[in-house]
């Protein structure tokens, strides 16, 4: 999809501009009028000029939290909105948020609601903080909101960052190891092969093994280097295929350790953002829709998918939920309570609380595992490298 950059009139006359995403002008334009803007200019942007701003994250989740922060304050001490946000622009580092600012400033000054302005902007304001600041819009506490979801988007890079901490560490030991064992091959074994050869000795059958695998890598390096580009490409190809990025994400959570591992995450981010929304008074249906958006994983998605059309025909979310294996029974029996009492976004809450402090303990423990494993397996393959070195040294001594 393109970015457009449009300028209209709303239903009650006032002008608004700001940017949409579409796949073409005319759908861009249907979509403004669908929205209730007449637009008189939609013009599209060039994806190399703006890169930086529509290609992933453009403001890091740091900037965002203080944003927020200070927006939340500005609007407790009854500081106009539109006056609020034209300061936050002005003082802003980050020159892709500062510009968005001063355009809903702008949106804000002509008559448009605030979600309403953040909603033009979706590669920097999520769905779930527009959708939140619309409940908040009608209920009146906008700064309460904006603290809330400061606090949120802190616990989500906080979660990331575990998951990232723990899945990151034994690839990147790992690697080295890896390396280290390839130079060992490629440069040691050849230098005491031949010394061995020009001394007449036959080698073992380990160091002769150990030596073809030395030759081969020396060879063929270049091959094997382009083979794993070459399954990287076919793998980035493959994800785009629904079916295999859906296998790819249950794969995932089956994998021994760490699928358990990313289920925690995944429940963690579930049960906090429901029991934010809900909270805020978003309407159940809807909830689910922008907590499917915020979860990254295909099956869950799929189960939440699942879970909105039961509740459209009339069944509990606990009883849907209850169906899958991604939700453990403490779940959606904590669920069910909560249904009952009239308090489900308690519950959610203190299922959310409980998967926090697991991840933080299962981080530690994941680490703590996986390090004496690591550890153990170098020292297997070095040491084994080693042993085809020495072998064939007290064949020489023994010829001595």
């Amino acid at each position: 999809m393109s970015i457009y950059q449009y300028q209209g009139r709303q239903e009650d006359g006032s002008l608004r501009k700001g940017q949409i995403e579409a796949n073409t002008k005319e759908e861009a334009n249907v979509l403004l009028r669908n929205q209730g803007v007449t637009a008189f200019q939609i013009k599209q942007l060039n994806p190399f000029l703006y890169k930086d701003i529509y290609i992933g994250n453009p403001v890091k989740n740091k900037d965002f939290v203080i944003f927020l922060r200070q927006y939340a304050t500005m609007i407790d001490a009854g500081i106009p909105l539109a006056e609020a946000t034209g300061a936050l622009a002005e003082q802003s580092t980050n020159k892709v948020l500062s510009q968005t600012l001063k355009e809903i400033k702008q949106n804000l000054e002509v008559g448009s609601k605030l979600s309403t302005a953040m909603s033009h902007y979706p590669k920097i304001f999520p769905a779930l903080l527009v959708n939140m600041v619309e409940a908040a819009e009608v209920s009146g506490n906008l700064d309460e909101v904006m603290d809330e979801m400061a606090v949120y988007f802190e616990k989500q890079y906080e979660l990331n960052q575990k998951i990232k901490t723990a899945l990151t560490y034994p690839i990147v030991v790992g690697t080295f190891s890896m390396l280290i064992i390839t130079f060992l091959l490629i440069f040691i074994i050849p230098i005491f092969t031949q010394m061995f050869e020009d001394n007449g000795s036959e080698l073992p059958a380990f160091t002769q093994f150990v030596s073809d695998t030395s030759v081969f890598l020396g060879n063929y390096w270049w091959t094997i280097l382009l083979g794993i580009g070459l399954l990287f490409v076919l793998y980035r190809l493959a994800v785009r295929n629904e079916e295999f990025a859906f296998l790819k994400d249950k794969w995932k959570l089956k994998v021994p350790i760490f699928g358990t591992f990313i289920q925690k995450s995944l429940l963690a981010r579930y049960t906090q953002t429901m029991s934010m929304l809900l909270s805020s008074a978003v309407p159940v249906l809807q909830a689910i829709s922008i907590t499917e958006k915020v979860i990254d994983n295909k099956v869950m998605k799929k189960v939440i998918a699942d879970s909105h059309q039961s509740i459209q025909e009339g069944k509990s979310l606990s009883t849907t939920l209850a169906h899958s294996w991604i939700f453990p029974s403490f779940v959606t029996q904590m669920m069910y309570v909560g249904e009952r009492s009239g308090e489900i976004e308690k519950m959610l809450k203190k299922v959310a609380d409980f998967y926090e402090r697991e991840l933080e303990e299962s981080s530690e423990k994941l680490k703590a595992l996986i390090e004496p494993l690591l550890i153990i397996f170098l020292a297997i393959v070095v040491g084994s490298v080693v042993l085809s070195i020495i072998l064939p040294m007290f064949s020489l001594f023994n010829e001595i």
